[in-house]
């Protein structure tokens, strides 16, 4: 049996997957900067790919693939469109994108399904901005570990970014949004398959799977969000349920291939308790299997998002390579040493708070990483303002990101993009530091 192109690319994926996630490194420190940058690149890409492939992206493909088939394009641009209620459009991109409580590059495919469906340029970066940026999670950690002010500070921050940087953007690029919003206008309407209530449970499952298996530890073995930490899998295993059941009921998907994954998952969550990931890979193949067998809009999705997939997946990859090889793992030295970092952020300067943003923009920082980080780099004499600055536009960007935004949106909407994160950031920690340093 032949292989055609996508099958010989999704097995190219695969085998550089699995050779990332078990090549054996060496701990051991390089005298050459240029070998120790090496390792720090594989280094990082390797838990990047154990941490955030299997649990984050592929969830967010699948939910990116569900937006094209499965969402149409009159609600798209009714909510989220350049003609939309501008309140209702931001709010629902600004909360949206807190919901979800994703990194940086999570958010990247369900930042271009919408995109693409035809959502205006100023929401849909509100949400790009929002998904890392507005965590109550992490605004709740960064209160307990640096600081209630800071807390404050930087949720005060992340939300009117998330809305000043999309209405920036729509304002700058206004006539090239009047164009797309006439080209949609004369496109035909596509007509509503199911209910919005069925839409919405449908979804509302996915996003539940992908915000709980990824739901961090607090840290403290107490309170409610250990609570929800302890019940994670639970939560995610009921609402893998309940997307079976629809898949059956609402998209035809032949029963038994649901049970017969349902049982796969769970004989390796009982056989492997100690390696959840494993469990959840095997259930996220086995409903690649059963959608690939079922023509129609099972298989529609799949092909959807398989092609985000293979869109983010190679440049996300450089991209990590790249932050590794530059700055290093938290901890560990890249081409940049952390010494030049701390001591660049001291004070409350313009070009302390202007290298804060400016570096945490091209960093890759993992959800809820970024507060023992700044913990470390406040005690070795970070100002209070950069701390700030570092936290406003490091969650939100790094350069992963900004390699997969340029291919969704281009070269120059990804510079404004990019630049008015960096300026509001510095600006944002001057004045912070002018009134709490």
């Amino acid at each position: 049996m032949k292989l055609g192109s996508e099958g010989r690319a999704g097995l190219l994926i695969v085998g550089v997957f699995l050779l990332v996630v078990y090549m054996p490194l060496p701990e051991a420190r390089e005298i050459s900067y240029l070998m120790n940058a090496f390792w720090e690149s594989l280094h990082l890409v390797q838990w990047y790919a154990r941490e955030h492939v299997v649990l984050c992206l592929v969830p967010a493909f699948f939910i990116a693939g569900a937006i094209a088939v499965f969402i149409s394009q009159g609600a798209v641009l009714k909510y989220l469109g350049v003609g939309a209620n501008k309140f209702l459009a931001y709010g629902v991109a600004s909360m949206s994108g807190g919901i979800l409580a994703v990194c940086s590059c999570t958010v990247l495919p369900l930042f271009a399904g919408i995109y693409k469906m035809g959502a205006g340029l100023g929401p849909a970066a509100t949400f790009l901005y929002a998904g890392p940026a507005v965590n109550v999670l992490a605004i709740v950690l960064t209160a307990q570990v640096l600081g209630f002010e800071m807390g404050v500070a930087r949720a005060v921050g992340a939300v009117v970014f998330s809305v000043v940087i999309g209405l920036v953007m729509h304002f700058v690029f206004r006539k090239e949004e009047l164009e797309k919003a006439k080209t949609l206008a004369q496109m035909p309407e596509t007509a509503v398959t199911r209910p919005l209530w069925q839409n919405a449970l449908y979804f509302g499952s996915l996003i539940v799977v992908l915000v709980f298996a990824n739901w961090g530890s607090p840290g403290e073995a107490s309170g409610l969000w250990y609570a929800v930490f302890s019940a994670k899998w639970i939560v995610t295993g009921l609402a893998a349920i309940a997307l079976g059941v629809m898949l059956v009921v609402w998209l035809g998907a032949v029963w038994w291939h649901i049970v017969l994954v349902a049982m796969s998952v769970v004989l390796f969550a009982v056989f492997l308790p100690d390696f959840p990931t494993a469990a959840f890979a095997v259930g996220i193949i086995g409903l690649s299997v059963v959608a690939s067998l079922r023509e129609g809009e099972m298989k529609n999705w799949l092909g959807s998002s398989w092609g985000y997939a293979k869109q983010m997946l190679p440049l996300l990859l450089f991209g990590v390579l790249l932050a590794g090889a530059l700055l290093g793992r938290p901890g560990h030295e890249g081409l940049v040493p952390s010494a030049w970092v701390a001591a660049a952020v001291g004070g409350n300067s313009i070009q302390a708070n202007f290298f804060a943003s400016f570096a945490g923009a091209f960093m890759y920082f993992a959800t809820l990483t970024e507060v023992p980080i700044l913990q470390g780099l406040l005690g070795a004499g970070m100002g209070k303002g950069p701390a700030l600055a570092l936290l406003l536009a490091g969650p939100a960007l790094s350069l992963p990101n900004m390699l997969v935004i340029r291919s969704v949106m281009g070269t120059k909407k990804t510079v404004v993009f990019v630049s008015l994160t960096v300026v509001m950031a510095t600006f944002s920690g001057i004045l912070y530091g002018m009134l709490f340093g």
